[in-house]
C-alpha cells in the first residue's frame, strides 16, 4: 500500500526468490529478491482477491537484513518503486527495510 502523502510502499508476503549477496563496484552490498503478496482488497464496493509477485532490490543495510532470510518466510518490506534501469520501464521495489512478519 502507498501511504497518502508519503510516497512510501509497504508490502507483506512470502519470500519466493533470494539471490546471493553481491557487492557493487563501489563496495555496497546488493541483493535481488521477489515477494509474493496475497490479500483481499475493497474495490468498487466489492471484495477482490489480489495476488502478485513483486521483484525487489535491497542495497546496503537492507541487503544485509535480506541476506539472512530464508525462502518461504513471511516478510514486511518498506521502500519505493523505481524503474529497473534507464533502458527498462519495468518497476522494481527498492527496499529500505525488510523484517520478518
Amino acid at each position: 500500500m502507498i501511504e497518502p502523502g508519503c510516497n512510501r510502499l509497504v508490502v507483506d508476503g512470502e519470500l519466493i526468490e533470494l539471490d546471493g549477496l553481491r557487492y557493487t563496484p563501489a563496495g555496497l552490498a546488493r541483493i535481488a529478491l521477489k515477494i509474493r503478496h496475497a490479500s483481499t482488497q475493497q474495490e468498487a464496493g466489492a471484495q477482490r482477491q489480489v495476488q502478485c509477485e513483486i521483484p525487489a532490490l535491497a542495497l546496503g543495510t537492507a541487503a544485509q537484513q535480506a541476506s539472512s532470510l530464508q525462502l518461504g518466510q513471511r516478510v514486511k518490506a518498506e521502500g519505493f518503486l523505481a524503474q529497473r534501469s534507464l533502458r527498462s520501464t519495468q518497476l522494481v521495489m527498492h527496499i529500505d527495510n525488510i523484517t520478518l512478519e
